[in-house]
């Protein structure tokens, strides 16, 4: 442990309040029990009409058994499009509105306080064999930035490394003390442990947090490798867990940044001009029983001690073993002991990074995936609000429709080679006077069509308008804003077959029992060789070409309607190559083209950022510093955190307090 010994350390919380049921504070949120019930019969309602219209047009010349499954396979896809759409239309009503998801009240801006007084915040960012530079650097902006705002005496930072490569440890350790250097007495609020063993990854990494300093601390904001979060965004969250005894965790909305991909670019983008208002939408219907992204957070330790212990699952992989994806599992088990889990869609100041090509993009939604996946498992879980059980549901779907998608495009394209291949009968009965004409249901398939349109397009188009009437010069004026919105969609398009056939790859390797390692994740932008992605993607434009081929030659009219999908697929590997190229991205900011607010606007953190980025890869190449900077040993008092039952319930008790003392010794 590095870091130096605080004279509040011994300083011990413990907070009455048990679960937080009945405890002071806290908003009222009008008509908070009909907000899901009434979102799902409208979404429930829109994804009957749109099934009713498929069954009229698939049924009017019989249905055959390929036309029954697609008929189930797109009644569930379009369940996940129209809560999404809904999800939007709410955020676009309320954000046009200026009214709080929550309370419904008209808001202002962000009401900023920093009344804090003993309230008392750990800052922890586990990591696991990431690039040191970026690390460090962003760990010491999200620092100073807190030392900023005069409020660093209720913080103190962590940086938890589960690090296994000698070589990165011993990085680590030197940047560190460069570290502790650069901020002379303002290191006594940092500190740095390095675990030898790293069982349970990420979710032993935080566990071990709490159980040896959690009870120092009401409450820990998470931070991933790559976030950066504002000092002033960190106080806030602060404030309003202190004034708000039944939270148990709020989520904030990380906006990427830094991109300098063509498709970083893209996903930096999109999400600063949806997430926001996606992310409204979802915490109106959600209210107190939002999810966990697993970082940019806060967290009151309490909640998390006594109701977060996660157990490993009966079984074997995917639905057994140790919890991968723990985040929705832990907010799920924090609202099922009472504690309220909100999300903050208006929060400024919490940014992520995301990776710059699609290929390591695929390869962090394998990872992703399979946690997910082993979400369904848990669905029978006992005494899991309906909320924490659709959190579950939603996430593996969010995979699962890839799947669902693919195999109706499969089934619908050997149904219509069928069709066309099959003689034609129109006299099928024995007497029969005239003929049987096959029925076309035209105005019906244009209809459907418009409806889907309508329901992917306009949550695209509430979010132009909102960014047009709010801040267009951010993203460049409104010519190069719209210009950008209309790139950005032909993009999502043209790669959302690609990211169909990687996803439905994906899930059946993990369903077949397939583990995969988790390890650090590239973020910064590449460009990918020829041999790489053609490696990647050769077999799915031959795929693609076969596919194409059998559909032009049988049935013309059904490739018309294919040639989107297939293109991706065949151009798969040039799209992606394209796409990672640093040098097209940086052409396209240049113009001021997918510009985002973080870029036009110039957020300091992030400028600061790079100059830190700089100091420590300039620090790294320097000779380490004299080895007579030891560490101080921090005050390690060992507290129980309970491993939970999933299926059946135990209450958590209502209070935590050290059980012993074991002192660290690194």
């Amino acid at each position: 442990m590095f870091g130096r010994q605080k004279a509040s350390s011994n300083r011990q919380y413990l907070d009455s309040t048990g679960s937080g049921r009945g405890a002071p504070g806290g908003a009222h949120y009008p008509l908070k029990s009909l907000r899901l019930p009434v979102f799902l019969i409208v979404a429930l309602s829109t994804t009957v009409a749109g099934g009713w219209m498929m069954h009229d047009i698939l049924s009017a010349n019989g249905l055959t058994i390929f036309e029954t499954t697609l008929l189930v396979f797109f009644v569930a896809t379009f369940s996940w499009i129209s809560v999404a759409f809904w999800s939007g239309f709410l955020g676009f009503v309320l954000q046009l509105s200026n009214r709080d998801p929550l309370t419904l009240t008209a808001q202002h801006g962000i009401a900023k306080s920093s009344q804090l007084d003993e309230f008392r915040t750990a800052v922890i960012m586990p990591v696991y064999n990431e690039d040191v530079d970026r690390v460090i650097a962003g760990f010491e902006t999200s620092f100073r930035s807190m030392v900023a705002t005069g409020n660093i005496d209720h913080f103190d930072f962590y940086l938890l490394s589960d690090s296994q490569s000698e070589a990165i440890k011993a990085q680590e350790l030197r940047a560190w003390r460069h570290l502790q250097a650069r901020l002379g007495h303002l290191a006594d609020h940092i500190y740095y442990r390095n675990r030898t063993d790293n069982k349970n990854r990420k979710v032993g990494n935080i566990e071990e947090f709490c159980q040896r300093w959690g009870w120092r601390y009401e409450a820990m904001i998470v931070l991933d490798a790559d976030s950066v979060m504002t000092g002033s965004c960190m106080v806030d969250l602060a404030s309003r867990m202190k004034a708000n005894p039944k939270l148990g965790l709020l989520q904030t909305v990380p906006i990427p940044v830094r991109q300098t991909t063509t498709f970083g670019r893209f996903l930096q983008f999109a999400a600063s001009l949806c997430s926001p208002m996606l992310a409204t939408g979802l915490a109106f219907w959600q209210t107190d029983n939002a999810n966990y992204w697993g970082h940019n957070a806060i967290i009151r330790v309490q909640a998390f001690v006594t109701s977060c212990g996660l157990p490993v699952l009966p079984g074997k992989a995917p639905f057994g073993g140790e919890i991968l994806s723990h985040d929705f599992v832990e907010a799920a088990l924090l609202r099922r002991s009472g504690w309220q889990v909100l999300l903050d869609a208006k929060q400024g100041g919490s940014f992520e990074e995301v990776p710059g090509n699609i290929l390591d993009y695929a390869t962090r939604d394998r990872r992703w995936l399979q946690g997910n996946i082993q979400h369904l498992g848990l669905l029978g879980a006992a005494k899991l609000t309906l909320m924490s059980r659709l959190h579950m549901l939603l996430g593996a779907m969010a995979y699962l429709t890839s799947v669902l998608w693919f195999v109706m495009l499969l089934l619908s394209s050997l149904d219509a080679v069928s069709r066309a291949v099959a003689p034609k009968e129109f006299f099928s009965a024995g007497y029969q006077l005239f003929p049987s004409w096959p029925i076309a249901k035209t105005g019906v398939i244009i209809s459907l069509l418009v409806v889907t349109a309508c329901l992917l397009l306009l949550p695209k188009m509430f979010s132009l308008i909102l960014a047009c009437r709010d801040n267009a010069k951010s993203y460049g004026g409104v010519v190069r804003l719209s210009a950008s919105a209309v790139f950005e969609f032909f993009f999502a398009v043209i790669i959302a077959p690609i990211m169909m056939v990687f996803h439905t790859c994906f899930v059946f390797s993990t369903l077949s029992g397939v583990n995969i390692t988790w390890n650090a994740q590239p973020r910064e932008g590449r460009t990918l060789s020829w041999g790489e992605t053609f490696r990647r993607t050769w077999w799915v434009s031959l795929l693609a070409l076969a596919w194409a081929g059998v559909t032009a030659y049988y049935t013309t009219t059904y490739f018309y309607w294919l040639l989107p999908v297939v293109t991706g697929l065949i151009l798969a590997a040039p799209i992606i190559r394209w796409s990672s190229s640093p040098r097209v991205g940086l052409w396209l900011r240049k113009h001021r083209f997918l510009l985002s607010p973080s870029e036009a606007c110039h957020c300091i953190e992030l400028e600061e950022l790079d100059h830190s980025l700089e100091q420590v890869r300039y620090d790294l190449s320097k000779p380490a510093l004299d080895e007579s900077i030891n560490p101080e040993l921090l005050p390690d008092v060992y507290l129980a955190m309970p491993k939970q039952s999933l299926f059946k319930y135990q209450k958590p008790k209502p209070a935590y307090k050290p059980t012993g003392t074991q002192p660290i010794v690194r």
